[in-house]
């Protein structure tokens, strides 16, 4: 990859006062690092750090941080190695492992004074990341899969290499001569992303490659983007001021007319509202399952009581829904049914 198409990649950075780039010392990672080097060397780019998580899951991790240590001086870049401290699970790794290196880069980003960070996602992780969506039945914000920028908490996540093969990062790394490690859990089939992996080439075959399963996220991406904003417009609408800031209340029976995709957002909205965490978190299918039973009351003017993401909702005769978050439960007793 030449200069002139990294800046057009890195053009959305330019303004930014500082980046924080997360290199693991694979080739996709060290190419970026690259890249990103020649591009801030012109006069009024952003500041550039370098970070190397140490995972300690295998033996040669240390060697392979401290290698991204010695790139990162040669090419005259500050760089730390963030260890991932204390026991490690012995199940659900790779997610777990995945939440430590953004919660330790969410840490240097803030040391840096709120830099972004950028990862080296490429276009095979996000296809990737759509089918694995897929399978786990996600709904249009999962498909969307991995958007280019997105925060994440207090920290602004930047993909710049999403549209790019892995190949040509690869490429990219070999022909600037820089060495670059492989992580052999890259190649373990007891981990879910290296068995969708291992399939890509059978649905190539059959027309399914990355470029096209990106080119789908992207234009769910484009879809949800539409119905969040829907979304957003109709609950200003329908709520109701109330004087306790512990209760979201809205005139549900008014969203009966809307399209069933803008009521389940408006409702994920709303538990948001009352628990930002929980609210946003919750399955899919449970969603759904709650918002028909809603509906269906809401249709014929019957009070419901439901508890979901760890709120009450209760709809009252008028089409009234109130959500507030859900009390200590005790033994016995169900808080929707008192």
């Amino acid at each position: 990859m030449g200069a002139a198409e990294a800046a057009d990649l890195f053009s959305g950075l330019a303004t930014e006062p500082c980046l924080l780039v997360a290199v693991s010392g694979g080739p996709d990672s060290v190419a970026l690092l690259a890249l990103l080097a020649e591009w801030t060397r012109e006069p009024g780019r952003p500041e550039l750090h370098a970070a190397t998580i140490d995972h300690g899951l295998r033996a040669a991790s240390s060697a392979e941080a401290q290698a991204v240590a010695a790139l990162c001086g040669r090419l005259s870049i500050p760089h730390r190695i963030l260890t991932w401290q204390g026991l490690k699970p012995k199940t659900a790794l790779q997610e777990q492992a995945r939440a430590a290196r953004y919660a330790l880069l969410a840490e240097e980003a803030e040391r840096l004074g709120g830099a972004v960070v950028v990862t080296a996602h490429t276009l095979d992780d996000q296809a990737e990341t759509l089918l694995m969506r897929m399978a786990r039945g996600s709904g249009p914000a999962g498909l969307a899969a991995m958007r280019k920028r997105v925060r994440r908490g207090a920290m602004t996540i930047a993909r710049p290499l999403l549209g790019v093969p892995k190949v040509r990062l690869i490429a990219t790394a070999e022909a600037r001569g820089i060495a670059f490690a492989t992580d052999p859990s890259n190649g373990d089939p007891r981990f879910e992303r290296v068995r969708w992996r291992a399939l890509m080439p059978a649905l190539a075959e059959e027309g399914l490659d990355a470029q096209r399963l990106a080119v789908l996220a992207r234009r769910i991406a484009r879809l949800d983007e539409a119905a969040t904003r829907r979304a957003q417009t109709v609950l200003s609408d329908l709520l109701l001021q109330d004087d306790s800031t512990a209760v979201v209340r809205l005139r549900f029976a008014a969203l009966l007319g809307e399209p069933e995709e803008i009521v389940l957002r408006v409702v994920a909205l709303a538990l948001a509202e009352i628990d930002s965490e929980r609210g946003s978190g919750q399955r899919l299918e449970r969603l759904e399952a709650c918002v028909q039973a809603l509906q269906e009351a809401a249709q014929t003017g019957r009070r419901m009581v439901r508890t979901l993401a760890g709120s009450v909702m209760t709809l009252s005769p008028r089409g009234i829904l109130s959500l507030a978050r859900e009390g200590p439960r005790r033994r016995g007793i169900h808080p929707a049914a008192s």
